[in-house]
């Protein structure tokens, strides 16, 4: 059995917190926060997912309006011992070269494109700490014979969920968190409408 790194030992009995994670210099570059344990994320990141995340920030920063930033992989304090880092989020926070960080305040909208090892986390932890958080939209991008498909989801302010807004293929068309439509099937190189 190997013995556990030092580093890797939580600070207090109750886990990790939210600002530990500025702290853990030793820690893998995609380390989350998830109720107060360290998620790593350890497996080789698949091409599709990487063009995906690429495609959709070119697309969503090329149609934002001003004042809103596209972000990958940056991390959400959600609370004091959740800190996902989703694939990429749109936020209202201006430019800040040393921010770690955003809040869920500051984030409009929020997409997970599936991976094989974060697929239980995407599709049923985040979707659920997002929420209650008060992130107003949700996309998890699933690969789908490799073309994608949008799941949005839109939050229920009174019960702080979500509610599912559609599933998109081909084409995503929507007003928010601000106008959208992407051609979906033209993310993937090779494919076409």
């Amino acid at each position: 059995m190997t013995a556990v790194p030092e580093w890797m030992r939580p600070p207090r009995p109750e886990g990790w917190y939210s600002e530990d994670l500025d702290q853990l210099a030793e820690a893998p570059r995609h380390t989350e926060l998830i109720d107060g344990a360290l998620v790593f994320m350890m497996s080789p990141q698949r091409v599709w997912h990487a063009r995906m995340v690429t495609a959709l920030v070119n697309s969503l920063t090329d149609q934002a309006p001003p004042g809103i930033e596209v972000d990958r992989e940056i991390t959400i304090r959600l609370d004091r011992w959740n800190r996902p880092e989703p694939d990429l989020l749109a936020t209202t926070a201006p430019y800040d070269p040393s921010r770690t960080f955003y809040t869920p305040e500051e984030t409009l909208l929020v997409v997970e494109v599936v991976s094989p090892e974060s697929a239980h986390r995407d599709r049923s932890v985040k979707l659920r700490k997002y929420a209650e958080a008060g992130i107003a939209n949700y996309w998890r991008v699933e690969d789908e014979d490799g073309s994608p498909a949008v799941h949005a989801y839109e939050l229920d302010g009174p019960t702080r969920s979500y509610a599912p807004a559609g599933i998109h293929r081909h084409e995503l068309r929507t007003a928010v968190p601000f106008p959208i439509t992407i051609e979906l099937t033209r993310l993937v190189p090779g494919r076409k409408s």
